[in-house]
């Protein structure tokens, strides 16, 4: 972990060079993560298409379905804490007002 800026949000180490309009890839910290979640979200999917092939209970389908959608949502949860902590954090430190509103954007559509 790197030391806070002035907001007290903890600072990177990657940086960028292109224009900041955060359709460049970049490292996620958490990346790892992610694709384990990502995995089994897609297991979790998978199962529900089997189900359905399989003519399974529909109590039971519906159960695996709230298995994908909270896999899919904890996984956004684990990107939009990397978001925050990184590319708001470079946006606010690069004073890059259009980053920032593009990247509030992103989190108001995921939060919806």
């Amino acid at each position: 972990m790197h030391e806070p800026n002035e907001f007290g949000v903890p600072t990177h180490a990657h940086s960028h060079t292109e224009a900041h309009s955060h359709s460049h890839p970049h490292v996620h910290e958490s990346k790892k993560n992610v694709v384990n979640r990502l995995a089994r979200a897609i297991g979790h999917l998978e199962k529900v298409k089997r189900m359905v092939e399989d003519d399974c209970d529909c109590a039971e389908v519906l159960i695996q379905i709230a298995a994908v959608r909270a896999a899919i949502e904890n996984t956004g949860k684990v990107i939009l804490q990397d978001h925050i902590q990184h590319c708001i954090v470079d946006a606010v430190e690069e004073g890059d007002d259009q980053a920032i509103a593009s990247l509030c954007a992103a989190i108001d559509k995921f939060m919806k």
